[in-house]
Formats: structure tokens, C-alpha cells, sequence
């Protein structure tokens, strides 16, 4: 276990993953899913003030919330269902897969992915979300 977590985190994980990639499938929740066990296992970059899967959904940055979902989310605020549930649980349980098994950072960009976004550098892409992971020797927190 990467991070440490209850059910209400379960569920809070889930309702993000669901309102941010719901359209991309399993696949593409459980990437979202990546992205935010790593954020709350990550001690550098953005990162070194979230501990908690809590903290890391309601992060703010630079007077917004981290995941734009928490401010326009109608699907974030339904209570997470089932299956839901059980693809959070996969990722805290350490399920990590490529191009999101290292990424800090994902957006849903209207042409090609950049090779870089904001300096740090271009993993995959799945469906609608590009994924982007450390510069090299940045952050070893993550890739533990």
C-alpha cells in the first residue's frame, strides 16, 4: 500500500475518477486513479502538502481547485457506485500501469499531446487524456 486510506477516501477517489474519465472506460478511471495515489504519495514538485487522498482532491493551486471536477462536477457529487468503488481500491492497492504509472499531471488537450506540459515530460496517451510524469531525478517519491 502506497498511501494510506479509508472507505470514505474509496469512495471520494471514486467519484473523481468516474467525473474526470467516466467516458474513457475502467481503463481510463483507473489511470486518473494513478495520477491521484501519486500525487498523495509524491513529497516534491506541487505535491509536498498532500498526504491524503482528501488533500489531494481538494487541492488548490494558484486559486483553483487541482481537479477542475471539485468546481463543475455535477457527476462528482452523486455518491461513487460499486464498481466505482472497486477500481479505486485497485489503485490503492497498488495497481499502476503505463503512461499513467509514474504521471503527476494529466489534461484533455483539443489537438495532439505537447511532448512536454509545464517542463515535464510527455508518457502516453490515453483516449482524450494526455499523461506526464517527473523530469528525471525531480521526484524519486513517485516512482516508489
Amino acid at each position: 500500500m502506497r498511501v494510506k486510506y479509508t472507505n470514505a477516501d474509496v469512495a471520494l477517489m471514486a467519484r473523481m475518477m468516474r467525473a474526470e474519465a467516466v467516458g474513457e472506460g475502467k481503463q481510463g478511471m483507473l489511470y486518473v486513479g494513478n495520477v491521484i495515489v501519486n500525487r498523495a504519495a509524491a513529497d516534491c514538485l506541487d505535491f509536498t502538502d498532500v498526504r491524503s487522498i482528501r488533500d489531494v482532491i481538494f487541492q488548490v493551486q494558484g486559486g483553483n481547485y487541482s481537479f477542475e471536477a471539485v468546481q463543475k462536477g455535477n457527476l462528482f457529487y452523486s455518491p461513487a457506485r460499486e464498481m466505482e468503488k472497486r477500481l479505486a481500491e485497485r489503485n490503492l492497492k497498488f495497481w499502476r500501469m503505463h503512461p499513467a504509472k509514474y504521471a503527476l499531471w494529466y489534461f484533455n488537450p483539443f489537438g495532439e499531446c505537447p511532448p512536454t506540459w509545464y517542463g515535464q515530460q510527455f508518457t502516453g496517451r490515453y483516449k482524450n487524456h494526455c499523461y506526464y510524469e517527473p523530469v528525471a531525478g525531480t521526484c524519486a517519491s513517485v516512482y516508489r
